[in-house]
């Protein structure tokens, strides 16, 4: 062998060996790594949409899905970190990286795919009017053309609104009121600042609960699926979540949990 050819096979031995160093010592660490390094797992959620998620009468979020974010947290061996963000805000936050997942009862849509990956789905749901329980003239889809309608921001319940009422002509975009957060819509609804307010149904049938000066008025089948979000490439978490939600599902716990919130 010659002492070129020797040479040669030396430098790509070193090149190999140094790029497994560099591989082994700078490649990028997984999300399940970062987190597990970390020590917590950080969940972002809107704290207004119960019985997924809302403030209990300690101050602290409460609901189904804080439930199942406790679930992956143990599954990961971490602490678990709440952040109530405004819904609109969480798929930023997400992509952002400030949050880890977003369980916000949020619909699995085209649109939203777009931007971050979805979770197996783990709950369906419809969308609900909700109106003053004294209010008789609206009793169906129909009824709401003309209406000021009020709706959370970013929502599906805000999607449908647009598509179905303001692109047909029924309902004026600036009869339209969007809000940060649920609650306020429907402080504005007993106020009479507006006529409805269009949200998931779970959340209207426990508002409804709570509140006996509400009623659902008209149920719009719409049979939405609520996922988790992650941000996108990030398929080992990715793969986690599916895993704990199908164990959550086959072994009948999430039957229980929904019952535990649902009553």
């Amino acid at each position: 062998m010659s002492k070129k050819v020797l040479i040669a096979i030396l430098v790509v031995v070193v090149i190999a060996a140094a790029t497994v160093l560099y591989l082994y010592f700078f490649k990028e660490k997984s999300a399940i790594e970062k987190i597990k390094e970390r020590g917590y797992l950080v969940v972002g959620t809107s704290a207004d949409f119960p019985p997924f998620e809302m403030v209990d009468e300690k101050g602290e979020i409460v609901g189904l899905d804080i439930d199942i974010a406790k679930k992956i947290a143990e599954k990961l061996g971490v602490k678990l970190v709440i952040r109530d963000i405004k819904f609109e805000g969480l798929i930023p936050a997400l992509i952002s990286g400030d949050v880890d997942l977003v369980i916000a009862g949020m619909t699995i849509t085209e649109e939203r795919a777009k931007s971050v990956d979805f979770s197996i789905p783990y709950f369906e749901a419809d969308q609900a009017v909700m109106v003053l329980k004294e209010r008789t003239d609206i009793t169906s889809v129909e009824d709401l053309t003309g209406k000021k309608i009020g709706v959370q921001e970013g929502t599906t319940g805000d999607f449908w609104v647009t598509d179905n009422l303001v692109k047909k002509g029924k309902v004026k975009e600036d009869d339209v009121k969007r809000y940060g957060k649920f609650t306020v819509a429907l402080l504005e609804l007993k106020k009479g600042g507006i006529d409805a307010v269009v949200m998931d149904k779970p959340a209207a049938e426990m508002y409804v609960k709570l509140d006996n000066s509400l009623k659902i008025a008209v149920v719009i089948k719409t049979g939405e699926k609520y996922g988790i979000a992650v941000k996108k490439g990030n398929k080992d978490l990715l793969d986690l979540v599916n895993k704990v939600l199908e164990e959550l599902i086959k072994s009948g716990e999430m039957e229980k949990l929904i019952k535990k919130w649902f009553g």
